[in-house]
């Protein structure tokens, strides 16, 4: 029983054809921004959530502010790692020296521009698993395709 071919797809005129990196460009300005504001802004800023966290940490001990923290820097360099793997497919080695990097830069800056910030182990550590964290969810996505999808079908053998 042969496998019959898949149809091709409908083409797209060469003008109306947008590179994927040009999608994306709108949302990593707006993830530079805001990972502006946040790691620039003169003094740390819990953006008036303290009493908040007062009541968590109440309730659950164990989410001290520290630890919330520290969970709200791998969170917000999660994108980055995702962002970096898909715009280098085959490069993705580079992820996490280049998030080291960002980070190492960032913290360098706090450290030295902004007397109210200090620059913290701590905070390069977590914001370099948040890359590292992104980097796995794009490999993770992209298994969980793979294996949904199957392989691909193989052509049929050309007529004699």
């Amino acid at each position: 029983m042969e496998i019959p071919p898949r149809p091709a797809p409908p083409a797209v005129p060469a003008s109306a054809r947008v590179p994927w990196w040009r999608h994306m460009t709108p949302w990593a300005i707006v993830y530079g921004l805001v990972v502006a504001y946040i790691v620039f802004w003169p003094t740390p800023s819990d953006f008036g959530l303290s009493p908040w966290l007062r009541r968590i940490a109440a309730i659950v001990p164990a989410l001290t502010p520290m630890r919330v923290e520290f969970a709200a820097n791998i969170l917000l360099f999660v994108p980055l790692g995702i962002g970096l793997a898909i715009l280098l497919p085959r490069h993705r080695y580079l992820v996490l020296p280049l998030g080291f990097l960002a980070t190492l830069t960032i913290e360098s800056l706090q450290g030295l521009l902004l007397s109210g910030r200090g620059a913290t182990v701590i905070d390069l550590i977590a914001n370099t698993a948040g890359a590292c964290v992104g980097l796995v969810a794009v490999a993770a996505f992209e298994g969980l395709m793979r294996h949904r999808t199957g392989p691909p079908l193989a052509s049929p053998p050309a007529s004699p």
